[in-house]
């Protein structure tokens, strides 16, 4: 079981791993979802995680907003990916889609391509996807070596209870080709009821614990 803790820069991460946290997601930027911290925050995340055997995932994101990127844009993620790995981050979080609905799969490849060698995670630009679209995305994705997609299963804001159904839909769809990682209104009150009730092993969350 692990609990992966959104941790915004590298203040609450000693706090977070000394109460179970068992994986960081790295961020800056929370309040507009999490954008790509800064070289020096890696580098320290991935330093102190390191010690207490503890991956840190870090987010490639440039800024808030959609998740329909243009080539400057792409460029600085490709760059602060190439940054991320070589501090010796875990892994990536990141995601891009186009302006019709879909995933941007020639932006994909190239940072998929750019984060060999590392975990990677497709992050909540997931619940942008129509219904339809998720489950081809999760084939799509599956066939890339993505390992996890992270996912709120519903409308964002909306409690995570209300969206098991959809969840468990996509779990089994996904049938361990890849880890779909619940995440979004998670908190270390619900977390065991979360992964009881979906049959997860994995959770995600600001809150997740203590």
């Amino acid at each position: 079981m692990i609990k992966e803790f959104c941790a915004e820069n590298f203040t609450n991460i000693p706090t977070a791993i000394r109460n179970g946290a068992g994986r960081i997601e790295l961020c800056d930027n929370l309040a507009v979802g999490g954008t790509t911290p800064s070289t020096g925050v890696i580098e320290e995340a991935v330093a102190y995680a390191g010690e207490k055997s503890i991956p840190v995932m870090t987010i490639i994101r440039p800024r808030g907003g959609d998740f329909v990127y243009n080539d400057i844009e792409l460029k600085i993620m490709h760059t602060d990916l190439i940054e991320a790995k070589k501090i010796g981050t875990d892994g990536v979080v990141l995601g891009c889609l186009t302006a019709d609905g879909w995933l941007d799969e020639e932006a994909l490849e190239l940072l998929i391509d750019t984060a060999e060698g590392l975990q990677i995670t497709f992050h909540m630009a997931f619940d942008v996807l129509n219904k339809e679209n998720q489950f081809k995305a999760i084939d799509w994705l599956a066939d890339h070596d993505v390992h996890r997609i992270l996912t709120h299963g519903g409308p964002a804001g909306s409690p995570i209870e209300e969206n098991f159904d959809h969840l468990k839909e996509l779990i089994q769809y996904a049938d361990k080709r890849l880890i779909i990682l619940p995440g979004g209104g998670i908190s270390s009150k619900n977390a065991d009821t979360v992964l009881n009730s979906l049959g997860v092993n994995e959770v995600h969350g600001t809150k997740i614990v203590e």
